[in-house]
């Protein structure tokens, strides 16, 4: 499900195409885009336009910037691995790629699909209208000359466009000599993006001042973040547990919100090194699989994060212009303007606090005071524009009306199934049962929960002589209940709890289809918890 928009002429499906259930589904997403594209422009843009959004905020969306691909964000110090998971999730270098252990990337690099390798330079990429840059031309040329466009055929790429950024440095000797402003550039990518990935190295754990900024930039955008250790195979068990624990203690003094950020333990190579430790091995893959789970998944939920992020917009344009039109009434009309002006400056928290009550609005929709008074203190408020209610009107519409109205259009998802449901004709033969049989995911567990409750455990376990009657119903054997209780009294505590007597219950049922019982239960036969 691509959310780029079938133009006319090139790219556009052959009409002779029979339609299949995906591409009814990419209709129903391009018709929900195109839904948000009108809502924007028709309702929020104009509010924007008429009360500068742009010279506080950032400029106004272009249709382009509403159709993009999902866009994921890589930000970390040099040599943590960005550009080496941008290949590995390629399966090949793109265009213009540098890899290596001294600080490589010097520049950003969107790496987007396209029929063929090409490299597009910043100041050709911003003015393209295909591309969903064009925002980038106020950083001017000093950062442009410092963005490319990498474009590769990939099917990875078809689905999402990935943004390398340069590896951050300790001191402030870049940060002065980059000539742009990095941060605020990080702040325009993040707004845009659908996943932020914080790149860490199990030997770089320190924050300098600059990746500081950037992740105190990333405020308001916390949904998206995720954190990632990279080369986690690089320690032993033990020093992998002390690298989490101070990454952690780093990040808590940085990251100012309650909540834990999500980190994977994971190790991208193209090549794994010879002296990578394998004790942690397991854990590693099945956090990279979490992460790769979550990027893949990125395409289902693009439109839905496109929405949700018109509605954040919608709300701050709509505070912006109570802000904007609260300013210009406080203006005199006559003299004294200059200190009336110096005056709402010294004040701005105060005059905040004024318009919330007035307008009955939370603080957590206003910007911040400092940055907002330093944006106001480059115009002349006797200027502003003073409040059009017509304008509010359509603003609330499109955030009451039209907007939840294009979040239940959105298609049903289908649920993810069990093992044991995916494959509905798979029956077990004589003296055969599937590969997939042998996986905790297909216990019935449902089946069996009744049965379990039904025997009255005490303290979540169930003894050998209440368990015995159901075993025995069975009708096998003894010497074969035997191995079947030794199989899923796998703590080996002479009790049952619901996940063994499931286990005990599933071998049952294995058994009468004619498998042989393994001598070990098997590793995923074990619940997930219990490894």
């Amino acid at each position: 499900m691509s959310l780029r928009l079938k133009k006319n002429g090139k790219g556009s499906p052959s009409s002779s195409r029979s339609p299949t259930s995906a591409s009814i589904q990419d209709d129903e997403y391009a018709q929900i885009i195109e839904g948000v594209k009108r809502t924007y422009n028709h309702k929020i843009r104009p509010l924007e336009i008429t009360y500068n959004f742009e010279g506080f905020h950032s400029s106004p969306l272009t249709d382009s910037d509403i159709e993009a691909k999902p866009i994921v964000l890589l930000i970390g110090q040099y040599s943590t691995g960005k550009t080496t998971f941008i290949r590995y999730l390629l399966d090949k270098a793109y265009p213009g790629e540098h890899i290596g252990v001294e600080p490589t990337t010097d520049r950003f690099v969107a790496v987007m699909h396209g029929q063929e390798d090409r490299i597009t330079p910043g100041n050709a990429a911003a003015v393209n209208q295909e591309f969903p840059f064009r925002g980038l031309n106020r950083f001017g040329q000093a950062f442009l000359s410092r963005f490319q466009v990498s474009q590769t055929p990939s099917p990875i790429l078809e689905n999402m466009t990935i943004i390398d950024t340069p590896g951050i440095l300790a001191g402030d000797k870049q940060r002065i000599e980059r000539g742009y402003d990095y941060t605020a550039v990080i702040e325009w990518f993040a707004q845009r993006a659908d996943l932020i990935l914080l790149m860490f190295d199990s030997h770089k754990l320190d924050i300098s001042n600059e990746f500081k900024n950037a992740i105190h930039c990333l405020r308001g955008q916390e949904e998206k973040v995720r954190v990632v250790l990279n080369k986690s195979d690089m320690v032993n068990q033990q020093q992998l547990m002390r690298v989490y624990g101070a990454m952690m203690w780093s990040l808590g003094k940085v990251v100012q919100t309650p909540e834990v950020m999500r980190v994977y333990l994971s190790s991208f190579w193209t090549e794994k090194p010879p002296n990578s430790f394998e004790d942690c091995r397991e854990l590693i893959e099945a956090e990279s699989k979490d992460l790769l789970r979550d990027m893949k998944e990125l395409r289902r939920n693009a439109s839905i994060r496109k929405i949700n992020e018109i509605v954040k917009r919608a709300r701050l344009a709509r505070v912006h212009a109570l802000i904007i039109s609260h300013l210009k009434k406080e203006m005199p009309s006559m003299f004294g303007k200059k200190k009336k002006q110096e005056a709402l400056l010294n004040n701005l928290d105060q005059e905040f606090i004024k318009i919330q009550q007035r307008y009955h609005l939370p603080a957590g929709d206003f910007p911040n005071p400092a940055k907002f008074r330093q944006n106001l203190a480059l115009y002349d408020m006797d200027k502003f524009k003073s409040l059009k209610e017509d304008l509010l009107d359509k603003a609330d519409e499109a955030l009451s009306v039209d907007l939840p109205r294009l979040m239940s259009r959105f298609p049903m998802v289908n649920p993810e199934l069990d093992a044991s449901q995916r494959n509905p004709f798979e029956e077990f033969g004589e003296g055969d049962v599937p590969p997939s049989y042998w996986d905790f995911a297909a216990v019935d567990k449902a089946s069996y929960i009744p049965m379990f409750q039904g025997l009255h455990p005490r303290e979540g376990k169930l003894s050998g002589a209440s368990v015995k009657p159901v075993l025995m119903d069975s009708g096998l054997p003894n010497d074969v209940l035997a191995q079947i209780w030794r199989l899923a009294d796998f703590d080996g505590d002479g009790y049952l709890n619901i996940d063994e007597f499931c286990i005990a219950m599933h071998l049952i049922k294995a058994h009468k289809n004619g498998a042989q019982l393994p001598e070990k239960l098997p590793s995923t036969l074990m619940p997930t918890n219990k490894i």
